[in-house]
């Protein structure tokens, strides 16, 4: 019951733990645009990378899609070239018929033997 009675009489601990986090947020507002931040943020990030690797951390591992959540602006624009450039390869590159091909091989060696023969006779 003293150690309460104590809490609520001493007060000073309230101040100093709000003194403390707005100095805190002050610090990391300024601290976040800094070289030694991308710096930190860096080895933070390679470090838990190391421990999903090698100790199997799964936990610690990024969904590779939670980008998409992020900026879904940017997913939407994405989907839509895609889908966009999946229309343009199918028309760009009709499927050939069946037997189109060699039709075509025959017409060209039909086409190659009556140069032959005109230039035969031209000669």
């Amino acid at each position: 019951m003293d150690i309460i009675e104590r809490l609520f009489s001493d007060t000073l601990w309230i101040y100093t733990a709000i003194l403390g986090s707005i100095a805190g947020a002050g610090f990391l507002f300024w601290f976040k645009d800094t070289r030694a931040a991308l710096w930190a943020v860096g080895k933070f990030d390679s470090f838990m990378e190391y421990l999903v690797e090698r100790w199997g951390f799964t936990w610690f591992g990024q969904d590779p899609e939670l980008w998409r959540q992020k900026y879904p602006h940017i997913t939407r624009k994405i989907d839509e070239h895609e889908g966009r450039i999946r229309l343009l390869e199918d028309d760009s590159h009709p499927p050939v018929a069946p037997g189109g091909t060699t039709e075509l091989k025959n017409l060209i060696d039909a086409i190659e033997a009556r140069l032959e023969v005109l230039e035969k006779k031209k000669k």
